[in-house]
């Protein structure tokens, strides 16, 4: 076991304003930062309360001391807890594959030594948070499939169809619009149906993408797959989202490849997210 262990620097003059040192020394001694979905999901993978402490207390070694390899004496000092129990808590994490034993090289004393590894649980904290934004997504997509029922623009005219979206645009973005942005839309409105350029200013606005260059992906986008009207947009995203549900829904408890079913659902959803920000 390797251990590095700070030094303790004192200050030699003692004579100062013990709250004033007090402040210093907080802020001088360092803070450990766990992350805030850890504590909001451990339990979900199996960490019990006073595992999360000693999770805690292992992280604060490793930051503060360099410590990667802790005994089970050394977490009981820290701890309300004898080392026997230390070591049975260590074991049921090894156990459950929230940590592990890994081996580690210093490059400046030229050694390996083994050290706890954190990875397996932030892997697991990964998985959680693909779940979660995967559904968040897929929540926004939902909104943002389009209804047409022709209400929206019923009391609309767009004889004059640059006229008519430039003050839309302009309410959207809340400014006064450039002579480039103005350029823009008017070239918007010769090549497809007003209606068009609005809806992709409203999947924009949604996404919070307030620029030119977004709306006009989307606009790119539709032109690419032939969709020229309100009513082909919604038939071509409800076949996407149908396709997308199918792809989720396919399989048993266990494919040819060897993965059980949540381990399926979880590549998925990685590779979901992993779509919408390459």
């Amino acid at each position: 076991m390797i251990e590095w262990h700070k030094e303790k620097i004192i200050k030699c003059d003692q004579k100062v304003n013990i709250t004033a040192a007090f402040g210093s020394e907080l802020v001088l001694e360092g803070s450990t930062a766990i992350p805030n979905i850890l504590l909001k999901i451990y339990n979900k993978i199996g960490i019990s309360d006073f595992q999360m402490i000693m999770l805690i207390q292992m992280i604060r070694l490793y930051v503060e001391e360099k410590e990667l390899y802790p005994s089970p004496e050394k977490l009981a000092d820290c701890m309300e807890a004898d080392p026997a129990r230390i070591e049975k808590e260590l074991a049921g994490l090894m156990e459950k594959e929230i940590i592990a034993v890994s081996e580690y090289f210093d490059s400046e004393r030229k050694v390996i030594f083994e050290g706890y590894d954190f990875e397996p649980l932030f892997l697991k904290i990964s998985d959680i948070w693909a779940g979660i934004r995967a559904k968040d997504i897929e929540e926004s997509e939902r909104l943002l499939r389009i209804t047409v029922d022709g209400r929206d623009f019923d009391d609309k005219k767009f004889d004059d169809s640059a006229a008519a979206l430039i003050p839309i645009f302009e309410n959207e973005f809340g400014r006064a619009l450039s002579p480039l942005e103005i350029e823009q839309i008017e070239q918007w409105a010769e090549e497809r149906d007003p209606r068009l350029v609005v809806e992709a200013l409203k999947q924009a606005v949604l996404r919070g993408k307030h620029n030119f260059k977004y709306i006009n992906t989307i606009l790119m986008g539709w032109k690419k797959n032939n969709l020229r009207t309100l009513e082909e947009v919604a038939d071509y995203d409800r076949e996407f989202q149908s396709r997308r549900s199918s792809r989720t829904g396919q399989g048993g408890e266990t494919g040819k490849g060897g993965l059980n079913k949540a381990d399926r659902n979880n590549s998925r959803k990685k590779a979901f997210i992993k779509t919408l920000y390459i």
